[in-house]
């Protein structure tokens, strides 16, 4: 059996019933885009460590198809994870007696410094949504004061907003996709990973503005336009026309995440706190995202502890400072 027929398999048989349609689809991507064309008229039993090892250096250095430049670390490593889990599955399967995937070296990408807005280009777009009369870019604003992804505020239904707790549940997300047929739709899911679960405490005044918001709506989604709720790729569009607007540099609609994060660390929010509230695995994926806000808090401790146990200098008999 050549590689290519072992993928198709793999992905039909084991991927497609297991993962998220997110997932498969990156999958297929990648075999598509990436192994196939190298490897996939090649027999199972020919693969081997270095011959696979000498594939992922080649992408490394000059794998991207349009720019015949490197490929990022990141896709070189989601094209690593393919292999591994194909191969491995292979043997598993007695298709092949061992796996030549398990000693690739995966590449070690540098963690991207989060972007956001500064606080005046908040201000702005807060200003901006609140005074333009269109209910449905409020979700604009939500995002920057509760930190959710953008499927998980296009999947938000009024139910999950609890106006007298003042809080706000995350439990599905969703994405463009199509249907059955092809057409074009928005596929709800789980959210993310199981952490991105969560429940969001709400400022007073974004419980104030949803109140009004409520009232006009006509639609079960929190964020609707027309009484029809809006796909993901849309409402990035209306995101990047409104920055157009206000002469802010364009950016993706993850900035805002970014900046509650950042804003949430200047205001003294303590990482596990925050990590909690933008449903991430674990604090040290906050920290390591958003090391670069944390800085001054650190400052300011290490020098009050500084100030707090530091020797004072001796005085001598006249009262001066010896």
């Amino acid at each position: 059996m050549n590689y290519k027929s072992w993928l198709m398999t793999w992905l039909g048989l084991y991927i497609a019933p297991s993962r998220k349609p997110k997932t498969l689809l990156s999958y297929q991507n990648i075999v598509k885009s990436h192994i196939v064309p190298s490897l996939g008229e090649r027999e199972l039993s020919s693969l081997t460590p270095v011959l696979l090892q000498r594939f992922i250096a080649e992408r490394l250095a000059s794998g991207n198809q349009v720019t015949g430049g490197p490929l990022s670390a990141s896709t070189v490593g989601q094209i690593v994870t393919v292999l591994h889990g194909s191969l491995s599955c292979a043997c598993r399967a007695g298709l092949i007696k061992s796996d030549p995937s398990k000693c690739l070296s995966r590449p070690h990408g540098v963690e991207q410094r989060a972007g956001c807005f500064t606080a005046a280009e908040q201000q702005k777009i807060v200003r901006a949504v609140l005074s333009s009369g269109r209910a449905h870019l409020f979700g604009i604003v939500l995002c920057l004061y509760t930190g959710v992804r953008l499927g998980e505020l296009l999947a938000l239904r009024w139910e999950d907003i609890d106006f007298r707790a003042r809080t706000l549940t995350v439990d599905r997300t969703c994405r463009d996709g199509k249907d059955g047929e092809g057409n074009f739709t928005i596929l709800d899911g789980a959210p993310k990973t199981p952490t991105s679960a969560r429940l969001i405490p709400l400022p007073r005044q974004i419980v104030r503005l949803l109140r009004e918001l409520r009232r006009g709506s006509g639609c079960a989604f929190v964020v609707s336009h027309n009484k029809r709720r809006i796909s993901p790729r849309s409402y990035q569009r209306m995101f990047e026309r409104l920055l157009s607007r206000l002469h802010i540099g364009r950016r993706g609609f993850h900035a805002l995440r970014h900046t509650f994060a950042t804003r949430a660390v200047k205001c003294g929010m303590d990482v596990r706190t925050l990590s909690e509230l933008l449903g991430h695995r674990s604090p040290a994926v906050t920290l390591r995202r958003y090391v670069h806000s944390v800085l001054p808090y650190k400052v300011r401790m290490m020098n009050k502890l500084g100030e707090a146990y530091f020797p004072k200098p001796e005085r001598t008999a006249k009262g001066t400072r010896s």
